[in-house]
């Protein structure tokens, strides 16, 4: 099972169970976005394996499942507000189950991506107190929360997968 938090239309969780079969998908998201994933799911035909959940993730649980998916959500927020994110996701999550943050993480000696660091400076601008983050940093914070181990995973461009196993 996969849910994907701030799924907003639902792309990532129809892009996985187009390619996993078997995988059943969760798109959360506030419930006023939970229509339009609903309707792009159904125009995909992935009804049956993709359900929607509403609710705000700093005041409502998060839907369980073996994986759980951030894409470009914790850099938005400040320190407290990313720990309670990672927080909820371990609690959502079985023993064995990963929380993956698709992020543009900074190198760890805060050197070669870049765009990660300039866009860590435009959160920061935007928003007063959001940043972005190193895998060292996703590192500490997911081990302070109980997960046993991290690995970062590069992706395309300036993008990697920050995947924490518990």
């Amino acid at each position: 099972t996969l849910c994907d938090i701030g799924g907003a239309t639902g792309l990532l969780s129809i892009e996985a169970a187009t390619r996993h079969p078997h995988l059943q998908c969760v798109s959360f998201d506030l419930p006023p976005v939970e229509p339009i994933a609903q309707k792009h799911i159904a125009a995909a035909g992935l009804s049956d394996r993709i359900k929607t959940a509403s609710g705000d993730f700093f005041k409502d649980p998060l839907p369980k499942a073996d994986l759980i998916t951030m894409g470009m959500i914790l850099h938005d927020w400040n320190l407290d507000r990313k720990l309670h994110l990672i927080r909820a996701a371990y609690r959502a999550l079985p023993p064995g189950g990963a929380l993956v943050a698709v992020e543009n993480i900074i190198d760890d000696d805060r050197r070669e991506n870049v765009f990660g660091l300039m866009m860590s400076l435009n959160m920061l601008i935007e928003f007063g107190d959001a940043f972005d983050f190193s895998g060292d940093d996703y590192r500490r914070w997911c081990e302070q929360v109980g997960f046993r181990s991290v690995e970062v995973v590069p992706l395309a461009g300036p993008a990697s997968a920050a995947i924490a196993y518990k």
